[in-house]
């Protein structure tokens, strides 16, 4: 059976076989049961790499980080995650300079600087976790929005901003691709400083299907 681990650009958790091509962390999420029992216990919230250092790491043990899986780049980002420091460490600089500059600081911003501001832009805050009272959205014009952001159509439905198209989210990878416009104001998932890092310079791992249109879980690398 399928541990509910696997992360949708809304940030929410699903029980499906699929894994993507990152995993993550954002702290402990289950009980002694090793059932996952909450959203999140960390301002924390990273994407990492599926191996590294050969490191091994339990699925769901009581007081350690719960592993968490993305389709790709663009799903983690929707989600309120950035690159890991540690073992995405050329992702995580050009995010941080992408953020940086977007953000007109004079210097680069700081890892917990970045945390702080995802935080408060992913969630909004005393709520429990209801996707649909709690995350936070933003709106802003389509033509205005790099590659890589994630909107939210009219039908409630997680599509990705690509230069001449808007596929959208299935576990499996981006389906059903609608054309994108050439303006008009949108519904935005991606928060704020994950969008500035993305139209400062930094690219995306997209999930293979992001090229052709069509859900292949074989694609996964």
């Amino acid at each position: 059976m399928a541990r509910r681990n696997r992360v949708d650009p809304f940030g929410d958790l699903h029980a499906v076989d699929d894994r993507g091509l990152f995993t993550g962390n954002r702290g402990c999420l289950v009980d002694v049961h090793e059932t996952v029992v909450r959203h999140h216990r960390s301002g924390l919230w990273i994407t990492c790499l599926l191996r590294y250092r050969d490191w091994r790491v339990p699925l769901a043990r009581p007081d350690r980080w719960t592993p968490i899986f993305f389709l790709d780049d663009a799903v983690s980002l929707a989600a309120g995650h950035r690159p890991c420091g540690l073992c995405r460490r050329d992702a995580y600089i050009a995010y941080r300079d992408g953020a940086t500059r977007a953000a007109g600081a004079a210097r680069p911003l700081r890892a917990h600087e970045l945390d702080r501001r995802l935080a408060r832009e992913r969630l909004r805050r005393g709520r429990g976790i209801d996707r649909a009272k709690d995350r936070a959205t933003w709106e802003a014009d389509v033509a205005d929005l790099p590659a890589g952001t994630v909107v939210v159509d009219d039908a409630g439905r997680a599509r990705m901003l690509l230069h001449d198209r808007m596929p959208a989210f299935t576990f499996a990878g981006w389906v059903d691709p609608v054309s994108r416009s050439a303006g008009g104001t949108v519904r935005v998932l991606t928060p704020p400083t994950s969008v500035g890092a993305l139209a400062h310079g930094f690219a995306p791992v997209l999930h293979p299907s992001a090229r052709t249109g069509a859900a292949d879980s074989r694609a996964v690398r």
